[in-house]
């Protein structure tokens, strides 16, 4: 598609969005690795485990509609700097926390810095590349997928061994990729030659309208999507310990996290047609997502892991897919606010689910009643899905 920009402006405009895909998630996966060394050290119990695990998405839902406010007022660019920097900072000083309340403090700041990037980047995907919004959707998504699977992947065999075991150096470590993605954005971005998207909205629209259908459909399809990814991976490890499989814990987690970068990679030379396939992400994936749910439940060995893989595989197309839709659908100057819609509604879903699921497991005694939750969520995300394919494309 021939668009006026040239190859290598074009792959700058991607590089910088895949940095900013990968700052938005690595110093929040840094957290789960280093975990023993943090409740040894802090004397953490099991409920504060989980909510220094969970905070950072309360966190995304409760500050999404103030990052609209951002960018309404200061531009994409600048927002995406200042939620880069706040990250960078407070995710380093994880690693001065003196106990478990300065910790959250400082992960509740983490959490924000990143919450007001997530309305900022589907705007900026609009702003830079207004014909190629599923090629910058997919390519952002890349680096947050990227970004989720690095700080697992190298925290034990590689940073843990250079900071002598050290949870607090290992948090510094992980925040200087996104200190150098923001001198990266600063030096690099292109300047703005006219009034960005939101700056030529009319005054005051920031806050998201909630009384259009669009923003609730987008909220919960993504909702669906989140919750079937975060829990996924939240009941894996103990639902298979509960069945005997404990050897499978760490081969099914690679599973789903491995597949979701496999899929974002094939989405990319895939991002022209995904634009007009607008049903069948989810009249596909939607599907095998819940059949994989299921089949989660009444498999045993390897078939576990490849069950796990095609949840991890599906949700990452969908995933994109909604990342693309705020732009796609939305005026030029209400990207921001119906992104910020879209991830307030989203987020407390994957809050919200998970933590009911896990509540119902309690209730019933029943491990496999989560995945029936969450085979649920596969169905309503299919059926919102195909509704929302019927909203038309915006100029």
């Amino acid at each position: 598609m021939s668009d006026g920009i040239s190859r290598a402006h074009l792959l700058k405009l991607l590089c910088l969005l895949w940095l900013t895909g990968v700052s938005m998630r690595i110093t929040i996966l840094a957290v789960p690795p280093v975990i023993p060394l943090i409740h040894a050290e802090l004397h953490l119990s099991e409920a504060q485990v989980g909510f220094l695990v969970t905070l950072p998405l309360l966190v995304f839902a409760l500050a999404a509609v103030p990052g609209s406010l951002l960018v309404h007022r200061l531009g994409t660019s600048r927002t995406l700097i200042i939620g880069m920097a706040v990250t960078a900072v407070a995710a380093a000083g994880r690693g001065g926390a003196a106990n478990v309340w300065t910790l959250f403090a400082a992960t509740f700041v983490m959490g924000f810095g990143v919450a007001i990037m997530q309305p900022a980047l589907p705007a900026l995907v609009r702003e830079w590349m207004p014909r190629r919004i599923a090629l910058g959707a997919a390519t952002s998504t890349n680096g947050l997928v990227m970004g989720g699977m690095l700080a697992p992947a190298l925290t034990a065999p590689l940073v843990l061994p250079l900071t002598g075991n050290s949870w607090r150096l290992d948090f510094v470590v992980w925040s200087m990729p996104v200190l150098v993605s923001l001198l990266v954005f600063v030096f690099l971005a292109p300047r703005a030659t006219a009034p960005a998207p939101a700056e030529t909205a009319a005054p005051g629209r920031w806050w998201p309208e909630w009384t259009n259908p669009l923003v609730w459909l987008l909220g919960l399809t993504f909702g669906a999507n989140n919750s079937m990814y975060f829990g996924t991976n939240a009941f894996v490890p103990d639902y298979l310990t509960s069945q005997g499989r404990a050897d499978l814990i760490g081969p099914a987690l690679v599973a789903v996290n491995g597949s979701q970068l496999v899929a974002t990679l094939l989405l990319i030379p895939l991002a022209g047609r995904l634009q007009d396939w607008r049903s069948w992400p989810y009249l596909v994936f939607g599907p095998i997502s819940l059949l994989s749910a299921l089949g989660f439940v009444f498999s045993s060995g390897a078939w576990i892991v490849v069950f796990a893989g095609t949840i991890g595989f599906s949700t990452a197309i969908t995933f994109a897919v909604m990342l693309s839709l705020p732009p796609l659908l939305s005026k030029p100057g209400d990207v921001h606010r119906v992104a910020a819609g879209m991830f307030t509604i989203s987020y407390s879903c994957a809050v919200v689910i998970p933590t009911l699921s896990g509540a119902l497991w309690d209730f019933t005694g029943l491990p496999w009643i989560v995945f029936v939750v969450l085979a649920c969520c596969a169905l309503a995300q299919t059926v919102l899905g195909v509704a929302l394919s019927r909203y038309r494309v915006s100029a």
